[in-house]
């Protein structure tokens, strides 16, 4: 065997094939078994003396490292902790993980995250991932390569170009840290096979002056590089991973919003590849704004919707809602019609400053003449929200405060059940707290969010906060997408995803949430991938078909559990 391990499928198990020894057994995260390793196992793959005395249950290590894990001081500390768990043995880490999701998401995933990310270059311990960078861009294939996987060994890869972390903006190649642990989301919520996935990260500089000013700093030195060069770098990526890849779908990450759309309508033609900024977020805020009208007996095609903040998130939930009008059998051009934009420059406006995928939502000044103004000529969220009386108010602007009681209780003032949903990460950033938007409509507001927040107690009800998190509909997309092998990722899938959410949400009483709790999350995928496979046949997209869609991703999914050993 050419390898150190393989990891094969038998009768539904895991067999893990082993053909190192000793230490090299016990440094591969995938192989090591720890102190569960049995007695005969021990002696012969030559690690007797390496591990205590005692063979113990893997129920027993979760135990033990919960019960560590516990003890960390702070989030960024348990972090940290699980990120030595997941290098040391990934199986012990998902079991971890998928046995207390909910309270774990946040740790492993954001908001916590983008701490670790910020601090990427002095809390640098194990690498894991590809580091390609863009003053090198003939060592694409050889980096590749050198993950030792070969062309059916990927399902997943996910990329970042670190410019648009998270709310953090540009961070250089710390952002490596944000594909281990999209990927580490997929794995646990939705059971894609650690052994099968890639983290990316395409290093093209960085205009953090914090960064280029700090000796620390792991990236490549100088500032970004962007135009003909960067693009070039782009396609050099694409066709090598592609070639090397051929069946993986490839997610990209946290590209600044320009960038994202374009380099997204770009290749989601050409190749089976996912914008989870653009289309996740999307998916799962129109999950929320489905439940939302349902609950309010309302229509989609009656709102009228605000979007502060019309970037690269802001303009895909957009695009989606915009679409599902449509299915729904309005006109295009009146569905176009419910939208306003705001991006940082004030409501998108035709001739003023429009990024391209931005245009389609600008506004003709002629409608807007006999507008109400605080400040004439400069048309901002207040100045809509008192025009427009919109019914759906969405936050993607990491403005914090910006839904402010004014212009809540304005729109609260003309809808019975205003739907507002400040989206932006992490939580110093939402643009309103969960807890003032009931105060100031009285309990009526419709609400879903960005980072997770605490229930609230208002009139002797108690209101559970929806968290839109990407989280419920990424998984459970790339799972479907794995299942099916679909050649593209269509619009009409991620569509497909958000009904499934939505159709979860069976409880309308007061104060519940808009969205599945987290606790369901393996579940929630499971249902995501079978309507985005069902949907992937509809429009032929499938390569493989699925007689039984509902036990197939079943099957498919990786449980975390310890494979059957084979010593070669």
């Amino acid at each position: 065997m050419p390898k150190d391990f393989e990891i094969l499928q038998r009768d539904g198990r895991d067999i893990a094939r082993i053909a190192c020894r000793g230490r090299d057994v016990l440094n591969n995260p995938m192989i090591n078994l720890g102190t569960a390793f049995t007695t005969e196992q021990r002696d012969a793959l030559g690690i007797t003396g390496l591990l205590p005395k005692a063979v113990i249950t893997l129920d027993a290590q979760v135990k033990r490292v919960y019960r560590q894990y516990a003890h960390e001081p702070s989030d960024l500390a348990k972090y940290n902790y699980l990120t030595a768990m997941q290098d040391r043995n990934e199986t012990l880490f998902y079991r971890v993980v998928t046995e207390n999701i909910e309270e774990l998401l946040p740790i492993i995933y954001t908001p916590t995250i983008g701490l670790a990310i910020a601090e990427y270059s002095h809390w640098f311990h194990k690498p894991r991932g590809i580091y390609l960078d863009i003053d090198n861009p003939d060592d694409i294939q050889a980096a590749l390569r050198a993950s030792g996987k070969s062309a059916d060994d990927v399902d997943l890869i996910v990329v970042t170009d670190s410019e648009g972390i998270l709310g953090i903006g540009d961070q250089g190649v710390g952002g490596v840290a944000i594909t281990v642990g999209k990927l580490s989301v997929y794995v646990a919520a939705a059971g894609i096979h650690p052994n099968r996935v890639l983290p990316v990260v395409l290093d093209t500089g960085t205009d953090n002056l914090d960064l280029l000013n700090d000796m620390a700093y792991l990236g490549v030195r100088h500032a970004r590089v962007r135009g003909e060069r960067y693009d070039a770098f782009i396609e050099r990526f694409v066709d090598e991973v592609t070639a090397l890849f051929p069946q993986a779908l490839l997610h990209w990450e946290d590209f600044a919003a320009g960038n994202a759309h374009r380099i997204l309508k770009q290749y989601r033609d050409q190749i089976c590849t996912f914008n989870d900024d653009i289309q996740g977020t999307a998916g799962v805020v129109v999950a929320a704004v489905l439940a939302a009208i349902r609950t309010s007996r309302t229509r989609l095609a009656d709102q009228r919707i605000v979007v502060y903040g019309a970037g690269t998130a802001g303009v895909g939930i957009a695009n989606l809602l915009l679409d599902s009008m449509v299915s729904e059998g309005i006109d295009r051009e009146q569905a176009m019609s419910q939208f306003w934009g705001l991006s940082s420059s004030g409501l998108l406006i035709e001739g003023g400053r429009l990024r391209e995928f931005q245009a389609p939502f600008a506004r003709s000044p002629d409608e807007l003449r006999s507008w109400k103004l605080d400040t004439p000529g400069h048309f901002e969220l207040a100045d809509v929200v008192r025009n427009v009386q919109p019914t759906i108010l969405i936050g993607t602007s990491a403005q914090s405060g910006a839904f402010t009681e004014d212009i809540v209780r304005e729109m609260a003032a003309h809808v019975d059940r205003p739907i507002i949903m400040p989206l932006s990460n992490p939580t110093a950033k939402a643009e309103a707290r969960p807890a003032d938007l009931l105060a100031w409509t009285n309990g009526r507001a419709l609400i879903a969010t960005g980072s997770p927040f605490d229930a609230v107690e208002l009139n002797d009800t108690t209101y559970e906060i929806a968290q839109a998190n990407n989280a419920l509909i990424f998984p459970g997309i790339g799972l479907g997408v794995i299942t099916c092998r679909a050649s593209r990722v269509s619009d009409t899938m991620i569509a497909a995803a958000a009904q499934a959410i939505a159709s979860a949400v069976t409880d309308f009483g007061e104060g519940t949430s808009l969205l599945p709790a987290m606790t369901q999350l393996r579940s929630i995928s499971a249902q995501v991938a079978v309507a985005v496979v069902r949907q992937a046949q509809r429009e032929g997209l499938a390569q493989r078909e699925l007689e039984n869609p509902i036990q197939q991703v079943y099957d498919a999914m990786w449980q975390p559990e310890y494979p059957e050993i084979e010593v070669v």
